[in-house]
């Protein structure tokens, strides 16, 4: 994206404002946010730095400075101009409540995919061509380790390894390519009720300690933490669901009890269980073969980078 400018009109027409676009999302000035809203550019500051202060978005990848030619009297002057992404206007828009929210977020979106089609579809063909260079590399391999020159342990079971992951690999080339899509998605998704939710968890505890894995102190709640979560993947911003998809769903409801913390004891576990449960209950935990969509060691491996993970 060559950093382009488009002018956003609104639907009656009173309104417009040029869009910046860069780095895969738009910026807008808070003049501009002010113009687009309606609102005055005090009240647009004012709900910028509550949104900072309540740790909402962070400063550093939300703001950007960009050289702006500015009529000030008779002279035209060159000023650094702050400019705040998508993500803090649709934040700005949701406490104004303004209406012009909903329908600037849609634009922005279509706009911002019509780019990134236009991006993708050049680097489409560099991509294919090594895709088909992998492949018939990994052929090569698969051949050679029928061969009985082979015979090394060693040698066949990297010759396995690198067969067997050959998937893996075009998903790891395609994120350097920055190519790598995401894939198709399920809308809606019911969760459980906050009742529902500890007697599973209940349950679930029960036969852990007949195990001798758990203790009392397993999934014991901390205040209303729990009701909190399952509330916060309810929500709506400007009228729409804020996780639309099971998928989304599943993987908030999993993020949000491991780092979060609701329970004294067995967050991960606690966490890991309700995110299979989930998908459980959506018909979403098995493929088309009967397969588990994610096994015990992905679901294992897949906690523990959550917990360990950054929230920042």
């Amino acid at each position: 994206m060559q950093n382009p400018i488009q002018i956003y009109q609104t639907q009656d027409g009173q309104t417009q404002v040029e869009v910046r676009f860069e780095n895969e999302t738009v910026w807008l000035s808070q003049a501009q946010m002010a113009t687009l809203f309606g609102k005055d550019v005090r009240t647009i500051n004012e709900h910028i730095k509550n949104v900072f202060d309540e740790g909402e978005l962070e400063q550093h990848s939300t703001i950007r400075n960009f050289r702006i030619v500015r009529q000030e009297g008779k002279r035209q002057v060159n000023r650094e101009i702050e400019h705040y992404d998508l993500d803090m206007i649709i934040s700005v828009g949701y406490r104004v409540k303004s209406q012009q929210g909903v329908a600037f977020r849609r634009w922005a979106t279509a706009r911002l995919k019509e780019f990134l089609i236009k991006g993708y579809s050049l680097n489409q063909k560099r991509l294919q061509q090594n895709a088909v260079e992998l492949e018939q590399a990994l052929a090569l391999i698969q051949k050679t380790a029928q061969s009985s020159e082979l015979t090394l342990a060693s040698g066949r079971g990297l010759v396995d390894i690198v067969s067997r992951y050959a998937q893996t690999f075009l998903w790891l080339q395609q994120y350097d390519e920055g190519l790598l899509s995401e894939p198709p998605t399920q809308q809606g998704g019911a969760l459980p009720t906050v009742q529902e939710a500890r007697t599973t968890l209940r349950n679930f505890k029960q036969q852990l300690i007949k195990r001798g894995e758990a203790s009392e102190l397993f999934g014991l709640e901390r205040q209303e933490g729990l009701a909190a979560i399952l509330g916060n993947l309810e929500q709506t911003v400007f009228g729409e669901p804020a996780y639309p998809s099971i998928e989304a769903k599943a993987a908030h409801l999993l993020y949000f009890i491991v780092k979060n913390h609701p329970f004294s004891d067995g967050n991960k576990r606690s966490g890991a269980f309700l995110f299979v449960d989930f998908l459980h209950r959506n018909g979403r935990l098995f493929n088309e073969d009967n397969q588990p969509v994610i096994n015990d060691t992905g679901l294992a491996a897949l906690t523990l980078l959550v917990a360990e993970s950054d929230p920042k």
